[in-house]
């Protein structure tokens, strides 16, 4: 694999056409390794228009998702983030670039574990890592800039909601496999909320300490 000419056809081929024009996503893009977060057998296809499978039935977005939420969050330097689904620590790296802070979970220790090597042996030092599975009572502690959920949810994200900061946006899935839209809401000085729908995808739901008929906001 040629990586300068792979990473300039993700660029030009991939997100370019996806209406992602804001020059430091697409830098960011170039310039973070997207290979060291791709597991090994699928190291070939680590700049390709391609979802890459992880363990415990997770994924990775395609480069193009990751370019065209980062757009639609807006992030600045002030900014304080929850992410919600380490996964490979990929989109983790694109936001601790991105913003002041990153708080990040994960179901899966191991997700952590790695995505805590992978940022540290990129200088990434402003990403908090919480092992936590979501629940019927978990909410997150401060409020936040920006809130990504990156598995698809099948429940309202009202409470989710409630946690943002004025002006804050939260990135999140909705519905089925096969049947999922990413959508960004965005809550004004006031406190009202609108949600604008970006893009059809498909992502493992999340997984969910209780039921999901329990775990209703």
């Amino acid at each position: 694999m040629n990586k300068d000419k792979a990473q300039f056809h993700m660029i030009e081929q991939q997100i370019r056409p996806w209406n992602v024009f804001d020059s430091s996503i697409l830098n960011l893009m170039s310039v973070i390794p997207r290979e060291l977060f791709v597991p090994e057998a699928f190291r070939n296809l680590a700049f390709a228009d391609f979802s890459i499978p992880l363990a415990h039935h997770q994924s990775m977005y395609a480069p193009r998702e990751d370019a065209r939420m980062l757009q639609a969050l807006e992030l600045s330097e002030s900014s304080s983030v929850l992410e919600i689904g380490t996964g490979s620590g990929f989109t983790t790296a694109l936001l601790a670039k991105l913003a002041r802070s990153v708080n990040t979970l994960d179901t899966f220790p191991e997700f952590i574990d790695e995505a805590q090597q992978r940022l540290q042996q990129l200088g990434i030092s402003n990403v908090t890592y919480h092992h936590e599975t979501v629940h019927q009572d978990w909410l997150p502690n401060d409020r936040y800039s920006a809130i990504v959920c990156s598995p698809a949810i099948n429940f309202s994200p009202m409470r989710l909601l409630e946690k943002l900061s004025t002006s804050g946006r939260l990135f999140c899935v909705h519905g089925e496999l096969e049947n999922q839209y990413a959508y960004i809401y965005r809550k004004n000085s006031t406190g009202e909320v609108t949600r604008e729908r970006l893009f059809e995808m498909s992502t493992p739901l999340i997984k969910l300490e209780t039921p999901l008929e329990d775990f209703i906001f």
